[in-house]
């Protein structure tokens, strides 16, 4: 496991996984991208408007194993 000193502490650093997650409010419509989005909003064909536009992220964290004595 990899270390960083934090304001002299020794901190753990932890493998994580971020995916950017882009959907559509109203209908939760999943899009591959922004760009698609964008794409989505300019055509005249669909409802979809900028105000529609939701972006989360979802980040996984490896599991630690923290061993400590219990009584």
């Amino acid at each position: 496991m990899k270390y960083k000193m934090i304001d002299g502490e020794k901190v753990p650093v932890l493998p994580a996984k971020a995916v950017e997650i882009i959907k559509h409010k109203q209908t939760g419509k999943v899009y591959a991208s922004k760009e698609e989005f964008d794409q989505d909003v300019a055509d005249p064909n669909t409802d979809t408007k900028a105000e529609d536009f939701r972006q989360d992220l979802q980040v996984t964290v490896a599991s630690l194993s923290l061993f400590g004595k219990t009584k």
